[in-house]
């Protein structure tokens, strides 16, 4: 069985955990956080070790981020990168109860929780996050570091640009796209395509537009 590091002492790592164990996939090390608050308490029976940097510490051991928002899973990877860490040694997680087709790609790094439904032609990237209930059809693709919040829904062909964040029940029209960066509220329904670094609402979804006061209203 594969060793397994979590970094962040998150709620994501709590969900990892229950799912690696559920499945008896890796045999999980410990996590790695880098409040020093942390180090030497358990989080549902793992220890927190040290900080990030400490995975170079563990030569045998993959690693998984659990940092919920994409720019920070982002930034953790980048700096063991520049600490010497390989990207080959990021695992992926799946969750047990995930139907997986022949024709499904994923990145490493990546995590998929339970009850998500996969089709025929999904790629995902490194370091997505896809959280219980999601639905993901036919061609759709989601880039790296993008997060998928519980009940997601993608039709056909949709593409999710770089550290995306889709809310909670929202839904996205076949064929369309949100670009990078951009974040989609709770319940949001997407009918055309979001541009990057933009935050829309609604439904049908609109995006917020805000003054310069720093009021946010929906065009």
């Amino acid at each position: 069985m594969s060793e397994l590091l979590l970094i962040a002492a998150s709620g994501l790592a709590r969900e990892v955990l229950a799912s690696v164990r559920d499945s008896g996939q890796f045999d999980v090390v410990g996590i790695l956080d880098d409040d020093e608050v942390k180090v030497g308490s358990t989080v549902d029976g793992a220890r927190v070790l040290g900080p990030a940097s400490h995975a170079l510490r563990y030569p045998g051991a993959q690693a998984i981020v659990c940092v919920g928002a994409g720019h920070g899973r982002a930034r953790v990877v980048a700096r063991l990168a520049a600490l010497g860490f390989p990207n080959h040694r990021y695992a992926a997680v799946v969750d047990s109860s995930v139907r997986v087709p022949d024709s499904y790609d994923i990145g490493p790094g990546s995590i998929i929780l339970g009850n998500v439904t996969l089709t025929a032609g999904v790629r995902l990237g490194s370091h997505v996050v896809v959280m219980p209930g999601v639905t993901l059809t036919h061609d759709d693709v989601v880039e790296d570091f993008a997060t998928l919040a519980a009940g997601v829904s993608l039709g056909g062909c949709v593409r999710i640009g770089r550290a995306a964040y889709l809310g909670m029940n929202s839904c996205v029209r076949e064929g369309t796209s949100v670009g990078a960066g951009a974040v989609v509220g709770m319940g949001a329904a997407v009918l055309g395509n979001v541009p990057e670094d933009e935050t829309w609402v609604g439904v049908p979804a609109r995006a917020i537009q805000f003054s310069a006061a720093g009021s946010a209203g929906v065009a």
